[in-house]
C-alpha cells in the first residue's frame, strides 16, 4: 500500500501529472487576458475620449472677404468678385429682385452700396453670418444679411439679402398684427388648414441632413398655424429674429407671446405657401431660401432667407429675412 501511495503522488520534488497539465492552460489563460486588454485599449478607449472641438473660425478672414467683395462691387471689379462668390450665390435687394451669380456680376456697380454700419458677425462653424444696416442704391435704409460658407478651404459668399424694415415700435411688435414667420392672422376658425408647407414642399431632398432641416421647418410652420408656443420654442434658437418688409424686427420671446395671444383670442393664422426652395447644408449649419405666396393674398409674394443651426442633435432657426417682391 505504501508503494502505491508513493507512486500516485509522484517522486519528491517533481510535479504530479495533473499539476503539470495545468501549466500550459495557465499560460494560455494569461495570453487570452492580454489579448482582451489590448482590444479594449484599441477600440473602447478612443470611443470614450471626447471629440476634438472644431477648428476655430477666423472671423477676421471672413470680415476681410466681405469687405473685399463690397469694395469690388463699388469698383466694378468682376474678377475679384467672381473669386469670392459661390457658384450657388444669390442676391435679393430690398425690392425683392433676385440676382443669380451671373446677373449679379453683370450689374455689380448697380447693386453696390456704401459701407455698412452696426456690423455683427456670428459664426456657425462652416457658415458665418454678417448682418448690419446700409443704404441701398436707391438711398433707402435696409437691414442686410450676408452668408459665407467654407468651400474647398476658402470662404465664399453663398447668399446676400436686404429688407427695408420699419422702426421698432413695441406696440406693433407685441400686437396681433405681427404674426411673424411669414404668417398672417385672419378672422375665422381657430386652426387653419396648412398643406404647403406643413405637409409638403416643392423640393427634392438630396441627403438625410436636408430631410432633417425640412422636417424641422415644417414642424415650425405647423406650430405657428396650431398656436403651439411650446413646439415653436423648441424649433427656434434664443438668438432668433425675423425681419420683414415694412415691419419692425421681432425676436423669439416676443413671437412666443404673440402665439399665445392668438391662441387665447382664437385668431386663425395662415402661413405662406412655398413656391420654390433652395437648401445648402454645411456641417451644423444650413441656409434655406424660398419664394413664398401668402394664401390670403393680403400681402405681396415675398422671398425668405433662413439660417438653421444644429445644436444637441436638433435643428434650430437662427434668423429669417422676408423681403416683399415689389
Amino acid at each position: 500500500m505504501q508503494k502505491a501511495v508513493t507512486s500516485g503522488a509522484g517522486q519528491e520534488g517533481k510535479p504530479s501529472d495533473a499539476a503539470a497539465s495545468l501549466r500550459p492552460t495557465g499560460r494560455w489563460l494569461w495570453f487570452v487576458v492580454l489579448i482582451i486588454a489590448v482590444l479594449i485599449v484599441a477600440f473602447v478607449a478612443p470611443k470614450a475620449q471626447p471629440k476634438a472641438p472644431p477648428p476655430a473660425v477666423d472671423e477676421a478672414a471672413v470680415r476681410g472677404a466681405d469687405a473685399a467683395l463690397a469694395n469690388a462691387m463699388r469698383a466694378g471689379n468682376r474678377s475679384v468678385a467672381r473669386r469670392l462668390l459661390a457658384l450657388q450665390f444669390t442676391f435679393v435687394d430690398a425690392a425683392g429682385r433676385l440676382y443669380v451669380r451671373k446677373h449679379f456680376l453683370r450689374d455689380l456697380k448697380a447693386v453696390a452700396a456704401p459701407p455698412a454700419t452696426g456690423v455683427k458677425v456670428r459664426s456657425y462653424g462652416r457658415m458665418v453670418l454678417i448682418t448690419g444696416r446700409r443704404l441701398s442704391p436707391q438711398n433707402g435704409d435696409v437691414f442686410f444679411l450676408d452668408v459665407w460658407a467654407r468651400q474647398k478651404g476658402a470662404w465664399r459668399a453663398l447668399l446676400s439679402q436686404e429688407v427695408a424694415t420699419a422702426a421698432t415700435d413695441a406696440s406693433v411688435v407685441t400686437g396681433l398684427a405681427v404674426a411673424a414667420g411669414g404668417s398672417s392672422p385672419a378672422v375665422g376658425p381657430q386652426t387653419a388648414v396648412c398643406e404647403n408647407p406643413c405637409r409638403s414642399v416643392p423640393y427634392r431632398v438630396r441627403s438625410a441632413s436636408e430631410q432633417s432641416v425640412i422636417a424641422t421647418f415644417q414642424s415650425l410652420e405647423k406650430a405657428i398655424v396650431d398656436h403651439d408656443a411650446i413646439e415653436y420654442a423648441r424649433r427656434v434658437g434664443d438668438e432668433f429674429v425675423v425681419y420683414r418688409s415694412g415691419r419692425p424686427p421681432i425676436g423669439k420671446f416676443e413671437r412666443i407671446a404673440t402665439i399665445k395671444r392668438q391662441r387665447q383670442n382664437q385668431v386663425a393664422v395662415t402661413v405662406g405657401a412655398v413656391e420654390s426652395m433652395r437648401l445648402a447644408v454645411y456641417g451644423d449649419a444650413a441656409a434655406m431660401t424660398t419664394e413664398d405666396v401668402p394664401p390670403d393674398r393680403l400681402r405681396p409674394r415675398y422671398r425668405t432667407a433662413r439660417l438653421w443651426v444644429k445644436r444637441a442633435g436638433n435643428w434650430l432657426l437662427a434668423i429669417s429675412l422676408q423681403t416683399d417682391v415689389k
